[in-house]
């Protein structure tokens, strides 16, 4: 009942075809096809494959199943993976991934041999879907890739997650995602919903809603099904029952003969069915508890019948177009929708007796289904069947398979499945070998990897409430530094308390201990209390050394480095940190020696030597990307880079790397710190609205509580630039005496934050002084007592300390050695405001020519005004002499540091995506420094530029 004439859909099929040639020639794209169950979305999408194939696309093809609900993680990309496996061969899918890379493969397929050992929860998915991303993009380099994924309505979290990873990433590489859904299943609250709204606003990414066929449409599909022209009446009446719904036209059609047409779309769907054999019926309803494919070899087990009998009954079903025959001895039924109206079917004693012949038959030979997928498979059933003590066991395994694949999300809902079932087990503890409060750790733990603080807390306190500190001290430990994260997480301040308490539970040398005070250390000196906790890392890193726990000295020298920066001592937290380096290095850990690098590229751009921070980022991002993590160790390292960049003046590469990251979906944390370089470029430049929407995101215009002094700091900092720029320099000066209050959050031990938050201080006071002037002379006043306890601890403190004082030209002086033109230009005007104050006409001009090329250069609106407002008030001009430049009049001062650096890039021969992977910013990105640079060049080809650029010495 299958029309074999392919019906309409021209205008899909245009629009699938669009976004393959969007992604074969420009950059990656993603369609989200969605449709009403039965209304054709998987004959569209293989009639697409098929034409894509012709033209040498590689198409990879999984889909979600029913089951992905209950914890089968990444059930599409499994698929998929296996049939890539196929066609090439193990070995050959792991040439293409980074050294060891392919061992995170291995959790998902056997193919690829033992799992890593590397159980680091906190970035073994991110790596993973960076696996995933690697994969794909090594793929594309041979021939265009096309990855379909039906049915993501049944996805589970983790698979949503990916899916959402590969649609923001994949940039560069020729691959089109095609992505099915069902819409009538897409309920208010149903998972997918935000998922498909976040999509649509990703570049590249096209909604596609499959419509209903026409009256005439559906003519043809009769037409061809029948094979001749249908009456019109008839035609009408299916037309008009069908309401143009391809499969429910193939059952009216079908049921012909009957003259008749059933009361509800069951009725129809199972017509079908219902005309087969009472042995073939029966057969059915067993499949449809097995799922929409199941294997010859399980399907004869749980029937008890023999291969021959087993086939007999099912022909009539096959001959029907009921189920039809795949790959690998498997059962598929054509359509969900009949699988679901036959399961329908089952009594309950019936569906309960089956569910259970499911799981012992699974159990007794897990490879009667796809690796991977035993343990769930004997969840859902014994779930399935209503029996609490196997449903409990096998959710138990399941929760601990889920893991081993960095499936946290669903562990977390199989733990909670467990939970549920406790009570109607009398010795569940004894059956899966851990007590109550066991499981609630483990399903805290899985709540915090995946982001669901709320879940999180509810599980600690759970665990919490049944211990007793007395019996089981280092259990309560454990758990209250837990639930000092989940406040830290959720914004709440009450941390710290916990960790005190915790320390207090834990006072002899212990491997509990250690990590209690690892997170005590680095708490007390974020919160600005640097020595207290400079000295409990000290005394855990002795332990750690005593214990012989490599691992954990390597993670308290990088807190250690860390007290060391903030007490001023530069030098030593480059050291120190170059000694964990050495360990992780030692260890094979990624993560360490990528945390040890991006924290002396922080260290580096505080010393004043931000090129070389720079430098030491991308080597760091490059080794990220290397090992799989660049999404969480390589999203921290670049938002270092892109701080040293402001500093360096190389405002565009920070948007540039800013909005890259923020692509890569980092950890909320690194998220803020992302945002709050945007701000920084945003102030400078007078981007009010954007600045207060990003003020807004990190929530430093709500009075949400910050506990880590940087932060507050910066976020203060940064609406009192917003205050500035709305031109209410009273309310900048309330902002600006927060930082001075003793009520508040105290200072920051960075001398380098403290400085240039004086010197702020210092312009907004001078700037609030006519308005307000018996307020800015009380603030100036209390900032001039804390000023008086402050030191200096390298050129950039000092330099922010002149500004401070007053000594512009010496401060200017001192950012021009730093290499650190914004700063520069902004001590320049004020020394030329000063000097013009003093009547020194020529002066304050000289300094004011010498910061308005600075201003221009960088965008910086607000200081260009300043500037210009000044000259016009000392009555000067800003005509200046002209660039020296070469033979064609070009300077190299004419073309961006970026615009340099991928000109030496497109002169070695790389091509857009190659030059994008480097520089770690977007192929489109890319296009647009390409296309500025043969404008300045005056060329037309990119050989042309390369050859201009050797001629004019510019890559020198």
């Amino acid at each position: 009942m299958v029309s074999p004439v392919f019906v309409g859909r021209e205008a899909e099929l245009k629009t699938l075809s669009d976004a393959f040639e969007q992604a074969r020639k420009q950059a990656a794209s993603a369609v989200l096809l969605g449709g009403e169950a039965g209304g054709g979305k998987t004959r569209l999408v293989t009639r697409f494959a098929e034409d894509a194939a012709c033209i040498g696309a590689h198409i990879l093809i999984g889909g979600c199943v029913e089951l992905s609900t209950e914890g089968l993680a990444y059930a599409p990309f499994t698929a998929a993976l296996r049939q890539l496996v196929k066609e090439m061969s193990a070995a050959e899918v792991a040439a293409l991934l980074p050294d060891g890379a392919a061992r995170d493969l291995a959790r998902l397929l056997p193919e690829f041999g033992e799992p890593s050992g590397d159980r680091e929860t906190d970035t073994g998915r991110a790596r993973l879907f960076e696996q995933f991303l690697t994969l794909l993009e090594r793929l594309a380099e041979r021939r265009s890739v096309i990855l379909v994924i039906e049915d993501i309505h049944w996805a589970d979290r983790s698979s949503r997650d990916l899916i959402a990873f590969l649609s923001r990433n994949l940039r560069t590489a020729p691959v089109l995602m095609i992505m099915t859904y069902r819409s009538d299943e897409l309920h208010r609250q149903h998972p997918l919903r935000p998922v498909l709204a976040e999509l649509s606003r990703v570049e590249g990414v096209v909604r596609l809603d499959l419509p209903r066929l026409s009256e005439s449409e559906v003519a043809a599909q009769i037409a061809g099904i029948r094979g001749g022209v249908p009456e019109f009446a008839w035609v009408t009446h299916v037309y008009q029952r069908s309401e143009g719904i391809p499969l429910f036209v193939e059952a009216l059609v079908e049921r012909d003969d009957d003259c008749g047409f059933p009361e509800s779309l069951h009725d129809l769907i199972i017509g079908s069915v219902e005309r087969l054999p009472e042995e073939t019926q029966r057969v059915l309803r067993i499949a449809a508890a097995g799922g929409n494919r199941l294997g010859h070899e399980l399907l004869a087990a749980v029937t008890d019948l023999s291969d021959v009998d087993l086939e007999n009954a099912l022909r009539p079903a096959i001959a029907g177009n009921v189920i039809q025959v795949s790959d690998g001895r498997a059962y598929v039924f054509r359509h969900s929708l009949i699988r679901e109206a036959v399961h329908d079917e089952m009594l309950p004693g019936e569906h309960n007796r089956i569910h259970a012949r499911f799981a012992e038959e699974i159990d007794r030979d897990r490879k009667l289904v796809p690796p991977g997928r035993a343990a769930i498979e004997i969840a859902h059933h014994w779930f399935s069947a209503r029996d609490h003590h196997w449903a409990l066991i096998s959710a138990w395994e399941a929760a601990g398979k889920a893991v081993n694949a960095f499936a946290y999300t669903e562990q977390m809902q199989l733990l909670e499945r467990v939970l549920s079932l406790w009570d109607r087990v009398p010795d569940a503890a004894e059956r899966i070998g851990a007590d109550h409060v066991t499981v609630l750790e483990m399903a805290s733990e899985a709540a915090i990897i995946s982001g669901d603080t709320d879940r999180g807390m509810k599980f600690v306190k759970g665990a919490l409430a049944e211990l007793d500190e007395n019996t089981e001290p280092e259990r309560v430990a454990h758990l209250l530094v837990r639930r000092a994260q989940l406040k830290v997480d959720k914004g709440r301040r009450g941390g710290l308390d916990d960790l005190r308490y915790a320390e207090r539970l834990v006072p002899g040398p212990s491997a509990t201990r250690t990590r209690v005070l690892h997170r005590l250390g680095s708490f007390l000196m974020f919160t600005n209390q640097t020595v207290e906790g400079t000295a409990l890392t000290e005394e855990a890193l002795q332990i750690a050394r005593g214990i012989g726990d490599d691992r954990l000295e390597a993670e308290l020298l990088t807190n250690l480095a860390l007290g060391q920066s903030l007490a001023g001592d530069l030098e030593a937290t480059l050291q120190t940190n170059e000694r964990a380096v050495a360990i992780g290095e030692n260890l094979r850990s990624a993560q360490i020696v990528l945390r040890a690098m991006a924290n002396n590229v922080d260290a580096l751009n505080n010393l004043g030597r931000s090129q070389q921070a720079v430098d030491l980022a991308l080597e760091g991002e490059a080794l990220a990307k290397k090992y799989g993590r660049y999404r969480v160790s390589g999203m921290f390292t670049a938002n270092n880079r892109a701080e040293a960049l402001e500093a360096l003046g190389r405002w565009d590469e920070v948007v540039e790397v800013v909005e890259h990251a923020l692509t890569m979906d980092p950890v909320p944390r690194t998220r803020e710190h992302l945002l709050r370089v945007r701000c920084e470029i945003a102030a400078g430049r007078g981007e009010v609205e954007l600045l207060e929407r990003l003020l807004s995101e990190v929530g430093a215009l709500h009075g949400e509580p910050q506990e880590y002094a940087q932060e507050w700091m910066t976020n203060v900092r940064l609406v009192v630039e917003l205050h500035l720029l709305k031109g209410d320099p009273f309310e900048a000066l309330k902002a600006s005496d927060e930082l001075l209050s003793p009520t508040g959050n105290a200072h920051s031990s960075k001398a380098m934050l403290g400085w240039r938050a004086m010197a702020q201080n210092r312009l907004v006071c001078d700037a609030a002084a006519t308005a307000a002037p018996d307020a800015a002379r009380a603030v100036r006043a209390r900032a001039d007592a804390l000023v008086a306890t402050m030191t200096s601890d390298g050129p950039v403190a000092e330099a922010y300390r002149l500004m401070c004082s007053g000594d512009f030209d010496a401060a200017a002086s001192a950012w021009e050695v730093l290499g650190r033109p914004y700063p520069r230009a902004v001590s320049l005007t004020q020394a030329a405001a000063t000097a013009a104050r003093l009547g020194d006409r020529e002066g304050a001009s000289a300094r004011l020519r010498d910061a308005y090329p600075i201003a221009d250069a960088l965008g910086a609106r607000p200081l260009i005004t300043e500037i210009e407002t000044l000259c016009r008030r000392v009555g000067v001009s800003l005509a200046t002499a002209p660039v020296p430049s070469g033979g064609n009049g070009l300077a190299s001062a004419d073309l961006t540091p970026r615009e340099l650096e991928v000109l030496r890039l497109v002169a070695l021969g790389r091509s857009n995506r190659d030059i994008a992977s480097e520089l770690f910013i977007s192929a489109k990105t890319v296009s647009v420094h390409v296309s500025n640079i043969l404008g300045k060049l005056g060329v037309s080809t990119r050989g042309e530029a390369s050859a201009a650029a050797h001629r004019l010495s510019l890559l020198t």
